[in-house]
């Protein structure tokens, strides 16, 4: 019987409306988003947390922290969501694409080094790092690499809250910020969003949470009004978490571990049903790996194959469209389809399978079900 499997739904119980009902019904003035931080600082073991509204939002926020000016560059990996070239393009600043690696999906580090050594420009700031899927890049070399030439490093860790490097946790090692999301789905309905700035520098955290709120001087009252006395010292934003968001993130917050946990016992039985499949192919992949997505490679006519699952039930996603195929950047920048080789290689042939916490091992076995009846089409 034919099912339907999301790409991602959110893992919901109990602590989520417990979280929500104690704000609702709250006659005191403690702060969930406050709450929310604190936590996050005890997670990942760092000195400062930032929340913000969502992920972008923190992205955007982390950049004004630094004071990104127009003209100034930002290199980032080719393969990354369209969130990060944007916020960058917010300030009139100017995006850098790097190539991939086949292995993990994420920067080159050497194309990464090579375009730092024959870079001439002052302009060069900083650099945003992804991790595709989960996965940690080379981590030890892209730290040894933006401390020799002198550059600001933000982690895009959106989709990788939890996930550890060589045994420590990301978040709290040797980058200028991370940015996480507790709920990292790009769906237009998302139930509630958030994303949080993580640091251990002091500096670019008062500037963070100065603009995170219109860069307001004041004090508030025990209901978090705000005085009838102000004063506006920078340009800022709006990208405070609200109360009702913060609870929802405490939660899932709260069950990281046991979504990870999940997530890779899920990815264990993909393994498991998927190798060996003809035309298909399970990229790689390090011990330390959490599986925010499941990508395998599909070796003839991916989008045919992508269409075929969503007619049995199964949808599935691309982990990501290469920022120089999308159009605004293509005609902007004018970059040849070919500038990337290796991610546009990889872009036609990846597809993410459905992958959350909630899903069962019968919805699991469904859709290997299914891949391997497609798959057996294409012989």
């Amino acid at each position: 019987m034919k099912r339907d499997i999301a790409i991602y739904k959110a893992s919901l119980d109990n602590e989520e409306l417990t979280q929500i009902r104690s704000v609702l019904e709250s006659k005191d003035d403690l702060s969930k988003a406050i709450e929310f931080e604190e936590n996050m600082i005890k997670f990942i073991g760092s000195k400062y947390a930032v929340a913000t509204a969502t992920s972008t939002a923190a992205i955007h926020l982390a950049l004004s922290a630094i004071k990104l000016k127009r003209g100034d560059k930002i290199l980032m990996s080719v393969n990354s969501f369209v969130n990060l070239p944007e916020v960058v393009r917010h300030f009139d600043a100017e995006p850098v694409f790097i190539d991939i690696n086949m292995e993990d999906m994420n920067i080159d580090v050497d194309k990464f080094e090579k375009a730092l050594a024959q870079n001439e420009s002052k302009k060069l700031r900083g650099a945003i790092i992804t991790f595709v899927a989960g996965q940690t890049p080379d981590l030890d070399r892209i730290y040894d690499i933006a401390q020799k030439y002198g550059i600001i490093l933000i982690e895009d860790c959106r989709s990788a809250l939890g996930v550890t490097y060589k045994g420590k946790r990301v978040g709290n090692l040797r980058a200028d910020m991370t940015i996480f999301s507790t709920n990292p789905s790009n769906s237009k309905y998302a139930i509630s969003r958030s994303g949080i700035i993580i640091t251990n520098n002091e500096a670019i955290a008062n500037r963070a949470k100065l603009l995170r709120t219109h860069a307001l001087t004041t004090t508030y009252d025990s209901y978090g009004n705000l005085d009838y006395v102000y004063d506006v010292v920078d340009i800022g934003h709006k990208y405070d978490l609200s109360e009702l968001d913060a609870a929802y993130a405490l939660a899932q917050l709260n069950k990281t571990q046991k979504f990870i946990k999940r997530r890779k016992e899920i990815a264990k039985l993909y393994e498991k049903r998927l190798t060996g499949v003809k035309h298909i192919t399970i990229p790689p992949y390090k011990d330390e790996h959490i599986f925010t997505q499941f990508i395998v490679k599909v070796s003839r006519n991916r989008d045919a194959f992508a269409r075929a699952l969503k007619e049995r039930g199964v949808a599935t996603g691309l982990n990501y469209i290469p920022l120089h195929l999308l159009s605004y950047y293509k005609t902007k920048y004018s970059i040849k389809i070919t500038a990337f080789s290796n991610a546009l290689n990889n872009y036609q042939q990846i597809l993410s399978l459905p992958m959350y916490a909630g899903l069962t091992d019968e919805e699991v076995n469904y859709v290997c079900d299914q891949v391997i009846d497609v798959a057996s089409e294409w012989i």
